[in-house]
Formats: structure tokens, C-alpha cells, sequence
């Protein structure tokens, strides 16, 4: 069985949480980790990093304010998650 901190499983729980809540809503990465694990914090910067590889894929969208992020931007304070209004493939 894989761990909850294997990038896969990550990537897997992160994607499943965008498609069930479509493009017009955003999430929480610690909805995420609670998902995954009752001792959730310690999954908070491995989903993150996770996060930043979707986006730069174009799989995901991270906001702040209502602002989107770079993904190779330091990141400070609460974030959202989204899945993109499309795809490209």
C-alpha cells in the first residue's frame, strides 16, 4: 500500500479534490492532507510541493486573495486551490 507522503498518492488525492469541485471552486490543501492522514500537518509542504508541479503543468491553479500564483513564487500565508477553468490535451 503506498504511504500518503508518496508523490503519486499526493498528485492522485490533489487532482481528485479539483475534478469533484470543478473549476469554479477552490480548496483548501489541507482538505487535502485531512483526506489522507488524521496527523495531517506534516503533509501540508509535500502537498504544496506537489501543488507547484501540477501548476506548472497546467493541471491546477493556486490563488491568494483571489490572485493567482506563480508556482515559482515563495508562497506566504493561506493559499487556494482550483483546477483550471480548460486543459490543453
Amino acid at each position: 500500500m503506498a504511504s500518503s507522503t508518496d508523490p503519486a498518492t499526493l498528485r492522485r488525492a490533489i487532482l481528485a479534490l479539483a475534478e469533484a469541485r470543478g473549476p469554479a471552486k477552490t480548496f483548501c490543501p489541507s482538505e487535502v492532507a485531512r483526506q489522507l492522514d488524521d496527523d495531517w500537518r506534516p503533509l501540508m509542504a509535500p502537498i504544496r510541493a506537489c501543488s507547484r508541479e501540477l501548476i506548472r503543468e497546467g493541471c491546477l491553479r493556486v490563488l491568494q486573495r483571489g490572485r493567482t500564483l506563480s508556482p515559482d513564487a515563495p508562497w506566504h500565508g493561506a493559499i487556494r486551490l482550483q483546477a483550471p477553468a480548460h486543459r490543453d490535451g
